[in-house]
C-alpha cells in the first residue's frame, strides 16, 4: 500500500522573531533540574576513538571535537572504555613511561583507558528527579570529571550509554569560571562561586 503524503502546515513568523541559543532556558542554577545539564546522546553524537590510536593523536582529536572525553569503541561500535584529556596529558603518561620506557608518541589510548567494567553510572530515571548539585555531589564524590548516565534501549532492551554530565560544562552554565582539568580544583572552583 503506498504511503499517504501530507504536507505540515505552515505559517509566517511574527515580527521581532529571535534565533533560539544554547541553554535558552535561563541560567542554570544548583537546584535547576539535572537533565537540563546532561549531554544527551540522542541529540549529540558521542565522541568516539578506536584503542589502537596513539595518544598525541587521541589529545589531537578531542582538541578537534572540542571535548575532553572520548568513548573507545571496538569493531562494532561496542563500547570498551573512555579516555580523558586527564588521562592523555597528567602524569599518568609520565609514570608509564618511566617505567617501560619509549616516548608519549609509542603510548596508545589501550595503554591508559578507563575499561566498561571500572564505569560507574547512574540511570536516566534517577537523573530525572536530580537536581544538577545533586550530579556535582555525586562527580566530587567519586573525584570524576564525567558521570555517565544510562538507559534502556526501546528497541532491545539492552542497556545502553544516553548521556553525559561533565563538571567543566556544568561550571559554564553554572556561570562559572572552570580552568584546567584537575578535579579538586573544579569543585573548589564552583563551590567557591555558588557560595557568593
Amino acid at each position: 500500500m503506498p504511503t499517504t503524503l501530507k504536507a505540515i502546515a505552515t505559517q509566517k513568523p511574527p515580527a521581532g522573531i529571535r534565533l533560539c541559543s544554547p541553554g535558552g532556558h535561563g541560567m542554570v542554577k544548583p537546584d535547576s533540574p539535572a537533565i537540563s545539564v546532561m549531554t544527551d546522546f540522542r541529540t549529540v553524537s558521542a565522541s568516539t576513538i578506536s584503542s589502537d590510536v596513539s595518544l598525541p593523536q587521541a589529545s589531537a582529536a578531542m582538541v578537534a571535537r572540542g571535548v575532553r572525553l572520548l568513548f573507545v569503541t571496538a569493531g562494532g561500535g561496542q563500547l570498551v572504555g573512555l579516555i580523558t584529556a586527564r588521562d592523555t596529558l597528567g602524569e599518568r603518561p609520565l609514570q608509564i613511561l618511566q617505567s617501560s620506557g619509549g616516548t608519549y608518541a609509542d603510548l596508545r589510548v589501550s595503554d591508559l583507558m578507563c575499561t566498561v567494567a571500572d564505569f560507574d553510572t547512574v540511570t536516566l530515571g534517577d537523573v530525572m528527579h536530580a537536581r544538577v548539585a545533586d550530579v556535582l555531589a555525586t562527580l566530587k564524590r567519586f573525584g570524576r570529571q564525567h558521570l555517565l548516565v544510562s538507559d534502556e534501549d526501546p528497541e532491545d532492551g539492552s542497556t545502553r550509554i544516553r548521556g553525559v554530565f561533565s563538571a567543566t560544562q556544568i561550571g559554564r552554565q553554572l556561570g562559572v569560571p572552570v580552568h584546567g582539568f584537575e578535579v579538586a580544583r573544579t569543585f573548589a572552583e564552583i563551590e567557591a562561586a555558588l557560595a557568593h
